[in-house]
Parts: C-alpha cells; structure tokens; sequence
C-alpha cells in the first residue's frame, strides 16, 4: 500500500515538473515585433517591399518594390526628365506639408490629402497604394526621399529621372530629387511631371 502511494506521488511529481517546463516555453506567434525586426538590414524583403532605412528603436522604412508612376524611360514622347505624375494642387498652400526631415513623410501624405482633392497626385497615388496586404503608404519627404536615394542600388528599379517628394515649398513649389549624377534636389512646381516611389513605416 505503501509502495503505491509512493507511485502515485512520484507520477502527480513528473506530471507537474513537465507542466512548469511547457509554461516556461517562449511562444512565436509568428508576427512581426521589434523583437523579430532586430535581425533586419536594408536591402532585406520586408512588409510589402525593400528596407532602406532603419532607426535605432527596431523599426524603419521600406520603400515599394517599383514605382508608382508610369514609364520614366527616354522618348521621344517621354524625355528622361519627365515622368507621368504632378504632385498637385498647383496655386494651393497645404496647411502641413512642410515636414522635410526623417519620418515626416505620412503626415505630409495625410495633410496633401486632406487639402488637395485633386486624384491621382504623387501622393494620392501612394496614400490609395496597397501591396502584400499593407495599405499604410505615403510619399517620401525630402530627408526620406534622399535616403532612397543614397540606397537606390539597393532598392532598385528607378529610373534616371527626378522623383517627387511630399514636402512642400509654397503654393507653388514642391522639393524633388534627381536619381541620377549627384542626386541634386530641388524646389520646383508643383504643375510639373515627375516620377513616384511610396514608402511605408514598420
């Protein structure tokens, strides 16, 4: 009888060990957390498109895979120096779109958004953008538009042609880049054509 007991309290034992053990076990749900983003570097496949930029929190930006414009190619029709899209609403200040240095680009999108009703401008394009299930696109500002630039081998797919920027000059005048010779920006207006490449936060 007392053989068994001493059994019996050996099994609920090594029954309770292993339990402690399994709850003790970290879970992967699968998901993407700034504790799976740490083994990211730019140029990886992330979200929707390419990683060209990483902060110091785990997160950064991807750009999209192509552009969003049409062909920038050089014709007779379509000279390399301009491409098909305007960033819009020539003539009108948008109240917020100023914002020129790193992760400003959203609020810029959603400012241009909110004052120009104006369809299919560079970033009505990105803001209506969705790729791989992720719909959070904007266009670039002009600090973020240049770190495309600097990774633009990376990235690739641009054409040697002047991208759009969301960052706004005046009523008249948007920042834009050159992704060819020095990558040049400039300000310049807002009527003219010009290519576009969204990006996205992670």
């Amino acid at each position: 009888m007392i053989k068994k007991l001493l059994y019996t309290l050996l099994a609920v034992s090594i029954i309770f060990s292993a339990c402690e053990e399994e709850d003790a076990t970290p879970t992967n749900s699968g998901n993407n957390n700034n504790n799976n983003n740490t083994n990211l570097a730019i140029g990886d496949m992330h979200q929707g498109g390419i990683i060209f930029y990483l902060n110091a929190n785990g997160g950064g930006l991807i750009a999209a895979p192509t552009d969003q414009s049409g062909s920038g190619e050089d014709t007779d029709l379509n000279p390399a120096w301009a491409g098909d899209i305007q960033w819009g609403c020539d003539n009108t200040d948008i109240l917020g779109a100023e914002g020129s240095g790193m992760e400003t680009g959203n609020q810029n999108t959603i400012d241009i958004e909110a004052g120009c009703a104006t369809p299919n401008t560079a970033a009505d394009l990105c803001a209506n953008l969705t790729i791989s299930g992720y719909s959070d696109w904007f266009l670039p500002s002009k600090a973020e538009l240049n770190e495309m630039y600097l990774n633009k081998d990376i990235i690739g797919g641009f054409f040697d042609n002047y991208y759009w920027s969301s960052t706004e000059v005046d009523s008249e005048n948007a920042w834009q880049q050159k992704f060819y010779h020095a990558g040049t920006q400039r300000s310049y207006h807002k009527d003219h054509f010009y290519c576009v490449r969204a990006i996205r936060a992670f």
